[in-house]
């Protein structure tokens, strides 16, 4: 196919990737890079010469000829500016989660078109072939019965992403693949706690219950615990249980290790955004993205109303752990 013009909005540390991981692509052309901050253009600008540049989104939606964008901006700004790219006629990766709240992203419906066909979500994790591979044996071998994740980081992350809780700044990547292993189908009951242990009062530990009418549980749990000994990134266990069966995938850190004077992880995520040669989880994520602004259908898990449906589920658990506090 011809390859898509795609621009990027928001350049730091996740929109950088995007960025580099597009200029990559044979399915992707990089035409627009978009920031406020002229520091994480030009930081950016060193490794993308000749890719333009504007700092806000407006002037680079008429000038750019842009005809899909990914917005990895501050989740406060997502619905706005997909609202405007929509409108032009452009087709949207938005990163997760899809909006604050569960209200604003359903402002978004009326430019969504059918099938969720120019809106689709980014969670890379749902591309790592391991999680294609748990969710298509699940499918094959019957019903599930539990399903349990973890999802650790340090303490550093808290003020990384500014105070964001752990359910769901790290809860929300396990949330869509346990929406996708149960078959779309709502909880019939949901129970969570929120722990506030931290220095500064910030919430860091998020536990979570979900039960379905159809007997399947599962148990989430999330935090920002992980000392410094460990990866940067923490690391993730995600299992199933069925009927004669198990499966368990252990995704962070991916199994590179090198060893000098301290232990290293060189590769935590299966995220390689080298412009020459992308590869991993987001260039595969990307290389969708680019088949879905040529017509396709997003996967589930990545559809407009699964973002709705995830932003639920965020909201039922908050509730619910208020109101066991």
């Amino acid at each position: 196919m011809n390859p898509v013009r795609i621009g990027v909005v928001g350049v730091g540390r996740f929109g950088r990737l995007h960025a580099l991981t597009l200029a990559g692509l044979a399915e992707a052309r990089l035409v627009a890079l978009v920031d406020a901050d002229p520091h994480a253009r030009a930081a950016l600008a060193a490794d993308l010469p000749g890719v333009p540049g504007w700092d806000a989104f407006e002037p680079a939606l008429r000038e750019s000829g842009a005809e899909a964008w990914v917005i990895a901006t501050q989740t406060a700004s997502h619905i706005a500016l997909a609202e405007a790219a929509l409108r032009a006629g452009a087709t949207v990766l938005i990163e997760k989660p899809l909006a604050p709240t569960l209200a604003e992203a359903r402002r978004l419906a009326p430019l969504v078109a059918p099938q969720s066909r120019n809106v689709m979500l980014g969670h890379v994790l749902l591309f790592a072939p391991e999680v294609r591979h748990i969710a298509r044996e699940a499918r094959q071998r019957g019903r599930l019965h539990y399903i349990q994740a973890e999802r650790h980081r340090p303490d550093a992350t808290i003020a990384r992403f500014g105070g964001e809780s752990p359910l769901r700044l790290l809860m929300i990547h396990d949330l869509a693949l346990t929406l996708v292993l149960a078959g779309d189908a709502e909880p019939a009951r949901v129970a969570a706690a929120l722990h506030h242990r931290h220095g500064d009062g910030a919430i860091d530990l998020a536990i979570a219950r979900l039960e379905w009418a159809d007997g399947l549980w599962a148990g989430l749990t999330a935090s920002y615990l992980t000392p410094p000994g460990m990866p940067d990134d923490g690391f993730d266990r995600f299992e199933v249980y069925g009927q004669g069966w198990a499966g368990r995938m252990q995704l962070n850190p991916q199994p590179v290790s090198i060893w000098a004077d301290r232990h290293e992880w060189p590769l935590t995520l299966a995220i390689d955004s080298d412009p020459a040669a992308p590869s991993g989880w987001l260039a595969e994520e990307l290389r969708m993205f680019c088949r879905v602004a040529r017509g396709a259908v997003p996967p589930p898990g990545t559809r407009f109303e699964d973002g709705v449906r995830l932003l639920g589920w965020l909201e039922r658990l908050e509730a619910a752990a208020q109101h066991g506090a």
